[in-house]
């Protein structure tokens, strides 16, 4: 893809990110539909500007049922002035506007699912059009993008979880380590290689850092997990030097220890392989071992038949389970972690 065509984009930012001060406005992507011809979707955008210093971009909504994210970026969007920064704070609290709106973890007007396009294509669809222009008009500007996710409707992380990539040279390691120590949740897990399509890997490319937390979920809020996550965001911030004052009022005391920790592919997952109600033999938060059952698959319209067990491949920490009973062959049941070699924060 050539320079112009990797730049050019149909999407119209109602704000001027080069300008100093505080403005909120939308991303206007056109949409020609029946109901409305010559329209274009809001996609809620603002930036907090204020001299020179580091650029994060906060992003939440990626996952339109994952609501955590959406409520603390909006609270930045009120509580923050210029007066307040070194730098650039540049926030998007439905980053997937239409999938947020409908409480879908995927867009409801192409299906598609904005953590799984990038790098997106801005001739697609609505979802491949933001992908496109968050990778090639906000990333590059940015210092470290924070993604604000949780388990959704389907999932339910234990806690609070931070993934990034593993640093690729040990300045970046001082300084990715610094920023995760800061951010102050329990665990972070470091994958060796991020997920090319994934906010991850759009930072990489960019020559940026991506921070991914996982906020609880289950389709709902609790008030121990936003109260976590505004403070690490808060924290993140004043480490990262763009909040000048420190972290704003209600964040909270110091950050937690962070345990740095690694997912592995299928030693670490448990999937569905029929149809059934999902019945888990663990708590979140438990410690098992490789071949410890994990859970039971009942069938109730054949009752006859016992339910089909499912055992761990892997030892580790279960930090993500499955919400829904009911399940599907390729549903992930649960996710596990372990302690990531090599020595970890203090």
């Amino acid at each position: 893809m050539s320079d112009l065509a990797r730049l050019a984009t149909p999407v119209v930012s109602e704000v001027d990110f080069d300008a100093e001060g505080k403005f909120h406005g939308f991303l206007r992507i056109p949409h020609s539909v029946h109901r409305s011809a010559y329209g274009w979707l809001p996609f809620p955008v603002a930036s907090i500007r204020r001299g020179s210093g580091p650029t994060v971009v906060i992003m939440a909504g990626n996952h339109g049922d994952e609501y955590e994210g959406q409520i603390i970026v909006s609270r930045l969007m009120r509580e923050i002035e210029p007066d307040m920064l070194n730098g650039q704070l540049i926030l998007l609290p439905m980053a997937n506007y239409p999938a947020a709106l409908a409480g879908l973890r995927t867009s409801p007007l192409d299906d598609g699912n904005l953590n799984r396009s990038f790098p997106g294509d801005p001739s697609g669809g609505p979802t491949n059009v933001i992908a496109h222009y968050i990778e090639n008009a906000l990333a590059p500007r940015s210092d470290l993008i924070v993604d604000l996710h949780s388990g959704g409707s389907s999932l339910l992380y234990h806690g609070s979880t931070l993934m990034t990539a593993e640093p690729r040279d040990e300045a970046e390691a001082l300084r990715i380590f610094r920023w995760i120590k800061a951010f102050g949740l329990d665990r972070a897990c470091l994958r060796a290689a991020p997920n090319p399509v994934t906010i991850g890997a759009a930072a990489r490319r960019q020559g940026s850092v991506a921070f991914l937390a996982e906020l609880g979920g289950a389709g709902m809020v609790t008030p121990a997990v936003l109260q976590s996550a505004w403070q690490s965001v808060n924290s993140l911030l004043a480490e990262v030097g763009v909040l000048r004052a420190g972290p704003l009022a209600g964040s909270g005391g110091p950050p937690a220890l962070t345990r740095l920790m690694r997912i592995d592919g299928d030693s670490h997952h448990v999937y569905a392989l029929g149809d059934g109600i999902f019945e888990p033999l663990v708590e979140l938060g438990a410690s098992v071992a490789a071949g410890q059952a994990a859970a039971l698959l009942h069938d109730p319209e054949n009752p006859q038949r016992e339910p089909a067990a499912y055992y761990f491949a892997g030892a580790g920490q279960v930090i993500c389970k499955r919400v829904p009973a009911r399940a599907r062959r390729g549903d992930c049941l649960f996710q596990l972690a372990h302690a990531r070699p090599g020595p970890q924060l203090d």
